[in-house]
């Protein structure tokens, strides 16, 4: 009797224990699982935000692409006036000789 008396005792901290191990593993994996889903979307935030500040440095590099091309053409323009200005400085001092 003492041994069935044991076996029953041992069975029932093994059940007890054995549930009380599957709800722990139960919660982890359920925190885990919330974990990964924090990161993926903390990833998927920050790969928006990413994406609009890459789209915003393109805007900005096509906006000075076209201010040094204008800026480009407007000392084109200047040298040319200047070399005129000399010639024509240099042929007045010619002549006013």
């Amino acid at each position: 009797m003492d041994s069935n008396i044991w076996t029953a005792l041992i069975t029932s901290i093994t059940v007890l224990g054995s549930a009380q191990a599957f709800r722990y593993y139960e919660r982890r994996a359920v925190h885990k699982e919330r974990d990964e889903d924090f990161i993926r979307h903390d990833c998927k935030d920050r790969i928006a935000k990413l994406e609009a500040l890459l789209e915003d440095a393109k805007d900005e590099k096509e906006e000075m692409r076209s201010l040094i091309l204008k800026l480009t053409a407007e000392v084109a323009e200047l040298r040319t006036k200047v070399e005129f200005l000399t010639t024509e400085n240099v042929k007045l001092t010619k002549v006013s000789k």
